[in-house]
C-alpha cells in the first residue's frame, strides 16, 4: 500500500486565504464604519473582515483618504468611527438635542474621574473634602460617562471610577491625556459661565442642596 496521499492544488489551500485587494479592504471597513451606530475597535473590525486583511494598513489608508473631506475618520479611545469634520460642526446645531446640564455634585465628581482616573470613592471624597452620594455616581454611570475600573490591589480591593469612550467620543478626544479644558466643556454646554470647580466649598451631596449646587458655577 502506498502512504502516498494525494496531492491538493496549491491554488485551492491559497486561495482560502486570500485576501481581497487593498482598496476592496477599505471599501469594506468604509462601510463597516458607516454602518455601525458605535465607534469599532480594530479587533471588531477584523472580526467582520475576511482572513488575511490587513487592518492596520487599510485603515490609515483610509483615514488619509478622508483627510480635508466633510467627515474624517477618527480614533476614540482605542476605537475608530466617521465623524463630521471640525470646522463643520456648525452645520449639525439645529440637529442637536438639548443637553442636559449636570448638578454640581456631578460635575465635580466626573471631573476629578476624569482628571485622576482611575480613582477610588474614597479618593473622589477625599478630593471634594465631602463625601459623594451614590445617587451622583449612579447618574453618571446611568448617563454612560464613567463606568468601573479595575480594583486597587489595596485592603478591601476598592473598585475605581475612569471615563467612558462616549465621554471621549463626545468631546472628540482620542484618549484622557487629551481631555478638554473649561472652555470646552462650556461648549458642549455641561459648564454654564461660572467660577471653576473648587472654587467654592462643598457643605455636602445632600438631596435638600441641590438647588445651591446647580448654582455652583454661576
Amino acid at each position: 500500500m502506498s502512504d502516498d496521499k494525494p496531492e491538493q492544488p496549491a491554488n485551492i489551500t491559497e486561495s482560502l486565504f486570500e485576501a481581497p485587494p487593498m482598496a476592496e479592504q477599505e471599501r469594506m471597513i468604509e462601510a463597516i464604519l458607516f454602518a455601525t451606530s458605535a465607534p469599532q475597535t480594530k479587533l471588531q473590525i477584523e472580526n467582520r473582515m475576511p482572513h488575511g486583511s490587513d487592518v492596520a494598513e487599510a485603515m490609515a489608508r483610509l483615514r488619509k483618504r478622508y483627510e480635508g473631506r466633510g467627515v474624517n475618520l477618527v480614533r476614540v479611545g482605542d476605537a475608530w468611527a466617521f465623524r463630521t469634520a471640525a470646522d463643520l460642526g456648525f452645520l449639525m446645531q439645529k440637529e442637536q438635542v438639548e443637553t442636559r446640564k449636570l448638578s454640581r455634585a456631578a460635575i465635580e465628581t466626573l471631573a476629578i474621574i476624569a482628571y485622576h482616573q482611575p480613582v477610588t470613592r474614597a479618593e473622589i471624597e477625599e478630593i471634594r473634602g465631602v463625601s459623594v452620594s451614590s445617587g451622583t455616581i449612579d447618574m453618571l454611570m446611568e448617563l454612560d460617562w464613567i463606568k468601573l475600573g479595575r480594583r486597587r490591589m489595596t485592603p478591601g480591593r476598592p473598585v475605581t471610577f475612569v471615563v467612558t469612550q462616549l465621554f471621549l467620543d463626545h468631546f472628540g478626544l482620542e484618549n484622557a491625556r487629551d481631555l478638554p479644558g473649561v472652555k470646552e466643556l462650556r461648549d458642549a454646554g455641561l459648564l454654564d459661565n461660572r467660577p471653576p470647580p473648587g472654587a467654592l466649598q462643598i457643605p455636602s451631596d445632600d438631596p435638600d442642596t441641590a438647588e445651591e449646587q446647580d448654582d455652583m458655577f454661576g
